[in-house]
């Protein structure tokens, strides 16, 4: 069996910026150090950092006051900043700086006093970050279909904005759709679709046509992982989004003569060596990294854990 690896894959520079910060401020305070959420979309992770001392809670208010609160790559609302520092907490923000980016767009357009129109994923962490923004302002949308139905108070006054890790192409056709809708819409001067996010994709759209089978490694939470796997069954190929080996089923190797495997940008490179011995185990396999782009991007860690 042939097995072709895609490369990029795996962390992105804002994951592999949160997971330290998480590790950096373990070193520098020891623990606990609490997290908002998941600090990324993998149980793998957030385990490995729980078992060092993190404490992942859902609500600043579960947070002891004067401790260390740390805030995950989605980001965070206004209003958690609020809350934190009513608490006396320490906060160290390790919003993925892309997402940052994001919400300054967001503030941008609704100083102006426009109708935000983001595009993303109802009640994902990033997306709800986001809303928190300018929330009198922004309306949430994940379809083209929705755009029909949207009301603005003036549709000369509208502005898109989107969340990092949807899919590129399901992304153009909303955009196309809000521009047919309102021919004088702003957007960003970028798009918002990350780099890695935008990379991975690609990879799978120029490799599945030649695999029999397409693995992706990644948790169901995680929005670009999900998006690889359903990019990859759009083109006609079994495709299975697994969080580890111990997901593979056998049955999916019958007959199978060439696998694409790749990961989601939160998934450690371990679990994807770890995939590729399980197939090995069970037929012999020949491995082909294949480099889309070589990505060298790294961002600074937060002042405060720097």
């Amino acid at each position: 069996m042939h097995i072709i690896l895609a490369k990029p894959r795996g962390f992105c520079a804002g994951v592999e910026r949160a997971i330290k910060s998480v590790e950096r401020a373990l070193e520098r305070h020891g623990p606990p150090v609490y997290v908002l959420n998941n600090i990324v979309h993998n149980a793998h992770v957030v385990n490995e950092l729980r078992r060092k001392g993190a404490i992942f809670v859902k609500r600043v208010e579960e947070v002891p006051e004067g401790s260390h609160l740390l805030f995950s790559a989605h980001g965070v609302g206004p209003d958690r900043w609020d809350s934190a520092q009513r608490l006396r907490l320490e906060i160290i923000d390790a919003t993925c700086p892309l997402v940052e980016k994001v919400h300054h767009e967001a503030r941008r357009f609704a100083a102006r006093a426009m109708t935000v129109i983001l595009i993303g994923e109802a009640g994902h962490d990033e997306t709800i970050g986001t809303m928190g923004q300018a929330p009198a302002h922004i309306k949430l949308i994940q379809s083209k279909e929705e755009v029909a139905d949207l009301e603005v108070e003036d549709p000369e006054q509208v502005a898109y904005i989107t969340q990092t890790t949807l899919s590129v192409e399901d992304c153009a056709e909303i955009i196309e759709a809000l521009k047919q809708r309102f021919p004088n819409i702003e957007g960003p001067p970028k798009e918002d679709i990350c780099y890695a996010t935008s990379n991975r994709q690609a990879a799978v759209r120029a490799w599945t046509p030649e695999a029999d089978l397409v693995l992706v490694v990644g948790d169901t939470e995680s929005a670009n992982s999900t998006r690889l796997a359903e990019i990859a069954g759009n083109h006609g190929k079994p495709a299975y989004l697994i969080p580890d080996a111990a997901a593979i089923d056998p049955a999916w190797i019958d007959g199978v003569d060439r696998v694409l495997i790749t990961s989601g940008a939160s998934v450690p490179d371990r679990l994807v060596r770890e995939v590729i011995e399980r197939l090995r185990a069970i037929a012999p396999c020949e491995v082909e990294e294949r480099i889309l782009v070589e990505e060298s991007i790294h961002f600074r860690l937060p002042k405060n854990v720097a």
